[in-house]
């Protein structure tokens, strides 16, 4: 029995391990069919030939099934990926199955990289009214319309108006608007440079120049994208640059450059003294140079400038602080379309030179036949040079090595010694790469020499630059031995043969631009000579055919949205610490007010927003649990800035700062974000009728505000005073739960608040029980299109309920603008300015894009439509209107959508603008992707628009009909406006988008995005995570005050003096300017007041808080804004302290003097800005200009002084304080 039952054990055992090899065979099978399907996936993508082309026809499929099939191999496709070493063993398991032996198989599968199980928040069910019906006979409504108001109007100084009204962009010798007027798009077939064209060249042109060239080594490293910031260093990174630190020492002749501050200062911090000490000599020694030295290297298209100057002074902070290295040229090998304002940046922090890569292949063939791939990137707005930066443009496909050697990609791939036989990567092309030895280098060193001269054939000089790497390069010590051991003998061959005529070396990026500019002429540190000047931008990319780059505009949009988020909190808690932390230590308080804490918070915050600027983050373009971290990363810095804003506020509003004693707890936020993918929900203020609550308002703009605010309370009879005890008109209005329920322990109270510029404020709030405030109003509502008829009671407030629709189009308005909106589905429809009683066309429309029916199809990246966008179907919507004396708002709920559209009651910038809320949800949708259309009848000409630039700058653009939709999309990270001789119609918004203007008239605005498919750029996945997402924006329609403009510039030619006065039609330029209301709007937009609350106080007035707090004397001028007060930082290997100094960012903005400032107290003085004014409540010892990121000194400035900003500069300034 017992040798029975030991047989049965072995037969069952045998056939177990004979299923478990079967079954890994089949798993083999299929993901080496996923790999034949999916070739293209990787990042650094191959010509569009070869294996490229690869199809694999199935004929009895529908859309639908090859979508979920394409899925499930991108599943597959990540699992090989991630687990190599399972996939060998799976080969290695069928070779033993084939031969007999029934092999021993481990655990296959490894622990993938998941975030952690989220807790799960579990509500309590909200208390909701039950209404009751009543007659409306009887009822009257509880609030009068407020009386008219004016509303102040911004002073122009006389010669303001002149930079923005004169002719721009006509400097360049290169114009991108015309370059894309002139191209046909028709992308023949260029040889063995498909998007390019045939090279010849012969041996004799370098006869009397010597043809120089550097090898550039390089490893691109994303923070973050198919793995985590943390996974990537862990698997690869901290191998990279131990490897450097090894491999620089064995190879002397060798270089390599590296870009991203945020891994470096992960691998700084745990490695050796001895290696730390390595590297700085290496630096010395000019053989590892630091390039850009951001924090990451940022995306370009949907990046605020405000957190693309934060992460490059967060990494050149930490250069400074740990290598004493101060970066002199830029990379961006890797963002998906590229912007001037990042040319500008890097100028004025004191650049010498950058590079650029991904740019239209169609734009680059141009340049490449005209020799302007090298080029000064001017802005457009420069009516001078002084922003002229040098800029090369990589001439191919990719950055990775077959497409930067020379036109011919299958020979550049045999020059990539990481491919050799035996190794995980090889050449699609099937001709591998082979050791060179004495035998081959001849030939070898030839063949490789004749695409080195054929790429220098396209540029002005001698010099070439090869950049030699790719994604994660030089992790394993075997590639640094490859590359350097075959390259030496090939340099050393071709060097050695003079007739040759040609200097092969390896390099570093400065090594190649210091080269350039020795031979044109120019000094170390100015510009070389003899290059064209081109004006414009590089949006919107494609690598390949029509295959545009414009759907990671919108990507993500809730990710999006949480990084201006942060960017604000940021923004605001920088200031305020500033102040307070700075005060503190002057009072000898500076370890009670807990400054270190803060500001290591401060630190984490910085660079966890630095860390999202990457091209993989804010882009919307990482895996699903890389976006996850991110997203985590981002709300623990928003509750950490607020922690700061809470402490440092109430150290400032403390009564006696002499005896300040913290309480963390005293103030609470108004909402908060409970998980990282969570809408913000609003605190309920409890009040009581015994003593009054207490809301502290902080204006971060240096500029004063009349604004409403909204907030949750208890009672819905409130009374508001100021601290003075003056009287403050309020409303309050029902809080929805949905579209038809509504809230009964809880209340939105709505006031306007005055807040100093720079200024904290406090409010009184009380609850007056059953009676009420005649200062204070409840809100009436009318519900549209809801079962039953008739008028309900809900506590103290009154709603009516009516079945059928209104009886006609109806109006919301205020004291400045009338909006009409349409009986049928309760959108807007019209918008009318009552100062001149015009009316303009606004009709709003939701419309859903689908995706085009072929393999390639709109993904992370690609937008890819299946032809125009269609209407939404809006059959009956409940329509909800809520009117009261402050605020008013239509309410539509639409399937996808829910709509709200409020108009203002304040004499402040908010009573200028239609504020537009849609919380979109698009998660029931398959491969749609939503839009807000706004079709007005405003002629703008050619249909030309402008759309901001990373929100510094405005750049014209312009539908072309010979593109596709996808490529007349372009990035919208903060306003875009069209307009004709008379009127301008502006939208703003919070987060970035994808914008476009199809018709004349037409603002198209992308909302959201789903997508069930990969779109084959190496993300291998679709975009399916969507989020119940709220986005804001204001609709401005402004009105051409050519009147009050012309006295202002009288002395001006006679051309602008008749363009001003519209005696001719104006041509559009190619820099756009917002007027100073649109850029008033958009700041304030970006940067809301913020609210924190608190319980009443003690009645003892020592121990109150007091009243209100500013930072400013007066107002900074109109068109000056405060872009931050940044506390400098001693950095230590594990610490972080706060220094006794500051970098305070100051930037002028342009602005048309057409549209009157309305709504502004504010003046404009030529720039001019008094440090005094600056710092009256601070004691500094020292004043100085510096270079933008702090790494070039200007000079010493007395304390006292006045100083000039120039139009559209941002200047930095260092303040040192007692």
């Amino acid at each position: 029995m017992l040798c029975q039952s030991c047989e049965v054990k072995a037969k069952t055992a045998f056939k177990m391990k004979t299923y478990m090899a079967l079954m890994g065979a089949a798993i083999f099978f299929v993901v080496i069919m996923s790999m034949y399907l999916m070739l293209d996936q990787t990042k650094s993508f191959g010509e569009m030939s070869g294996p490229y082309d690869t199809r694999l026809k199935l004929q009895k499929f529908s859309h639908e099934d090859i979508d979920i099939l394409q899925q499930k191999i991108g599943a597959l496709e990540n699992d090989l990926s991630s687990n190599q070493k399972t996939i060998n063993q799976l080969r290695n398991a069928v070779k033993s199955l084939s031969n007999g032996i029934i092999p021993d198989l481990p655990n296959l599968v490894e622990e993938e990289e998941t975030p952690k199980k989220e807790e799960v928040i579990v509500k309590k069910p909200e208390a909701i009214h039950e209404p009751v019906i009543v007659d409306s006979k009887d009822l009257k409504q509880n609030w009068k319309t407020m009386p008219a108001v004016t509303v102040a109007k911004a002073e122009i100084f006389t010669e303001e108006c002149a930079f923005g009204a004169a002719p721009n962009g006509n400097t360049a010798d290169v114009q991108m608007l015309d370059v894309y007027d002139s191209l046909r798009f028709d992308n023949p077939d260029g040889g063995v440079w498909k998007q390019g064209f045939d090279i010849t060249t012969s041996p004799d042109q370098w006869k009397d120049d010597p043809l120089r060239v550097f090898l550039i080594p390089h490893s691109h490293n994303d923070p973050g994208w198919i793995k985590t910031v943390d996974k990537y260093f862990h698997d690869q990174t901290v191998h990279i640059l131990d490897n450097m630190v090894i491999k620089l020492q064995e190879h002397s002749k060798m270089k390599f450059i590296w870009a991203e501050m945020s891994y470096l200062s992960m691998w700084w911090e745990k490695t050796s003294q001895q290696n730390r000490d390595i590297t700085k000599r290496l630096i010395d020694e000019g053989r590892l140079e630091i390039v850009t030295g951001g924090w990451v290297m940022n995306d370009e298209a949907n990046t605020n400038y405000f957190a693309m100057i934060d992460q490059l002074i967060e990494g050149h902070e930490w250069l400074e602080a740990f290598l004493g290295v101060k970066p002199k040229s830029g990379w961006s090998i890797d963002p998906f379309g590229l912007t001037p304002t990042m040319a500008y940046l890097l100028q004025r922090m004191g650049f010498e030179s950058m590079l650029i890569q991904r740019v239209h292949y169609a734009v680059k063939k141009y340049l490449a036949r005209e020799k302007k791939l090298e080029f000064l990137w001017r802005q457009n707005w420069d009516h001078g040079s002084s922003t002229d930066m040098f800029c090369h443009m990589m001439p191919f496909y990719s950055y990775d090595v077959p497409h930067t050697c020379g036109p011919d990609p299958k020979i550049c791939c045999q020059y990539d010694f990481k491919r050799l036989p035996g190794g995980r990567i090889n050449c699609p092309w099937k001709i591998a790469p082979v050791p060179i030895t004495d035998q081959n280098v001849a030939k070898k060193a030839e063949v490789l020499l004749d695409q080195y001269r054929k790429k220098s054939s396209l540029y002005k000089t001698n010099i070439l630059l090869v950049p030699l790497g790719d994604d994660f390069r030089f992790d394993k010590p075997a590639e640094w031995d490859q590359q350097y051991t075959n390259y030496q003998k090939l340099f050393e061959y071709m060097n050695g043969h003079e007739n040759w005529n040609v200097q092969a070396q390896f390099g570093t990026l400065s090594d190649y631009f210091g080269a350039v500019i020795e031979q044109t002429k120019g000094r170390i540190g100015n510009q070389p000579q003899g290059f064209p000047v081109l004006s414009g931008d590089f949006f919107t990319y494609t690598d390949r055919e029509q295959d545009y780059w414009s759907g990671y505009y919108t990507s993500r949009p809730f990710y999006k949205n949480m990084d201006r988020v942060l960017e604000s909190h940021l923004r605001a808690a920088e200031i305020i610490y500033t102040v307070a932390a700075t005060k503190a230590r002057q009072m000898g308080v500076g370890k009670k007010f807990d400054e270190d804490s803060l500001i290591r918070m401060v630190t984490l915050a910085r660079r966890n927003l630095a860390l999202f600027q990457h091209h993989d983050a804010i882009t919307g373009t990482a895996k699903d649990h890389v976006v996850v971290d991110y997203g985590t990363k981002l709300l623990i810095s928003v509750s950490d800035m607020r922690k700061v804003m809470m402490q440092s506020i109430h150290f400032l509003l403390s009564p006696d700062q002499t005896k300040y004693s913290p309480s963390s707890a005293y103030f609470d936020v108004d909402a908060e974000r409970l998980k990282h993918d969570a809408l913000p929900e609003k605190k309920v203020l409890k009040l009581s009728t015994e003593a009054s609550s207490i809301a502290v308002f902080y204006n971060t703009l240096a500029h004063h505000r009349n604004e409403l605010i909204r907030l949750h309370v208890s009672s819905p009879n409130v009374k508001v005073t100021d601290a003075e005890n003056n009287l403050i008109q309020s409303q309050s209005n029902l809080i929805w739960m949905d579209g038809s329920q509504t809230a009964s322990t809880k209340y939105e109270l709505v006031f306007a608040v005055d807040i100093a510029p720079l200024g904290l404020k406090k409010y009184l709030i009380r609850d007056m029980g059953e009676s009420q405030s005649p200062h204070h109003s409840l809100s009436s509502a009318v519900m549209y299109h809801v079962s039953g008829s008739g008028t309900e009671k809900r506590g103290p407030f009154v709603v009516e309920k009516v079945s059928l629709s209104p009886t006609s189009d109806f109006t919301m308005e205020n004291s400045h603008i009338k909006a009409t909106f349409s009986a049928s589905t309760g959108l807007l429809k019209s918008t009318m300015t009552k100062s001149d009683g015009a009316v303009t066309a606004t009709e709003l429309q939701f419309l859903l894009y689908g995706t085009v029916a072929q393999k390639a199809k709109s993904g992370a990246y690609l937008f890819l439509p299946d032809g125009p966008a269609k209407p939404i179907t809006i059959n009956k919507p409940l329509i909800r209107v809520v009117r009261g004396p402050l605020l008013s708002e239509v309410y539509v709920s639409l399937p996808n959508v829910d709509h709200l559209v409020t108009i203002k009651g304040t004499t402040g910038v908010d009573s200028q603008s239609l504020n537009i809320l849609n919380h979109v949800d698009i998660r029931n949708t398959r491969n749609q992707e939503l839009i807000m259309r706004i079709k007005s009848d405003i002629q703008n000409p050619d249909r030309t628009f402008y759309t901001d630039l990373n929100g510094f700058q405005l750049q014209q653009r312009k539908t072309l009909d010979k593109l596709p939709i996808q490529a007349n999309y372009y990035p919208m990270p903060s306003m875009a406006y069209l307009e004709s001789s008379s009127t301008r119609m502006s939208l703003l918004t919070s987060h970035p988008s994808g914008v476009a203007s199809l018709e004349t008239g037409w603002i198209d605005i992308v909302l959201d995005r789903r997508l069930n498919q990969d779109d084959s750029r190496g993300l291998q996945q679709g975009v399916l995570d969507n989020k119940l997402t709220g986005l804001s924006y204001q609709l401005l329609i402004e009105r051409n005050d050519g009147g009050a403009t012309v006295k202002q510039v009288r002395n001006s030619p006679r051309s602008l003096w008749g363009w001003l006065k519209g005696d001719s039609k104006s041509t559009a330029q190619p820099a756009g300017f917002p007027s100073l209301l649109g850029h008033a709007a958009s700041v304030s937009l970006e940067h809301p007041l913020y609210i924190h609350t608190a319980l009443p106080e003690s009645q003892e007035t020592s121990s109150q808080l007091i009243p209100e707090f500013q930072v400013l004397d007066e107002q900074l001028p109109c068109d000056i804004h405060l872009l931050n007060l940044r506390t400098r930082i001693q950095q230590s290997n594990n610490a972080v302290e706060a220094k006794r100094e500051a970098f305070l960012l100051l930037h002028r903005r342009g602005f048309d003097c057409r549209y009157p400032g309305l709504a502004l107290s504010c003046s404009t003085n030529g720039g001019k800005v008094s440090s005094r004014n600056l710092f009256q409540n601070l004691n500094i010892r020292g004043l100085q200009a510096t270079s933008l990121s702090g790494m070039y000194d200007g000079n010493e400035m007395e304390i006292d002084s006045d100083f000039t900003i120039e139009t559209m500069e941002v200047n930095t300034y260092r303040v040192q304080f007692h």
